[in-house]
């Protein structure tokens, strides 16, 4: 298990970063061997995104889309709230050679900034 001194304080600034002052950077993560690109974005942003994909389906739905919007509101809420995680949109993962997954959509992503190996600055752009 990954102790908190593990990870990466520049990774971790900008991540704090992108959670207090809507900072939006272009990155690449490598993670046990895959390639995860995107920008970051909030982790408020991140739990909304959720929260308006899944709110205009069934009671259920409705109830998980209410439970993201708060879990979104009462991290911004949170004054100095520990970064763990890093999110990012129009994220695509990348294994190998192969096509990146997903190909189409704009997909938002939650990891553990404990869990990165290493990253770059920019985005893989794939070629069409």
């Amino acid at each position: 298990m990954a102790s908190e001194s593990s990870k990466d304080s520049i990774l971790e600034f900008f991540t704090h970063a992108s959670n207090k002052h809507d900072f939006a950077l272009d990155i690449t993560l490598n993670i046990n061997g895959a390639l995860i690109t995107g920008t970051t974005i909030s982790a408020k942003e991140y739990f909304d995104t959720l929260s308006d994909s899944i709110g205009n389906g069934n009671d259920v739905a409705q109830k998980l889309s209410e439970k993201l919007a708060e879990a979104g509101q009462s991290l911004e809420d949170t004054a100095e709230a520990q970064t763990n995680f890093i999110h990012l949109k129009n994220t695509k993962v990348y294994l190998g050679d192969s096509k990146p997954t997903p190909s189409q959509g704009k997909i938002v992503w939650r990891g553990k900034l404990s869990e990165v190996d290493g990253f770059f600055l920019g985005k893989i752009s794939s070629s069409k």
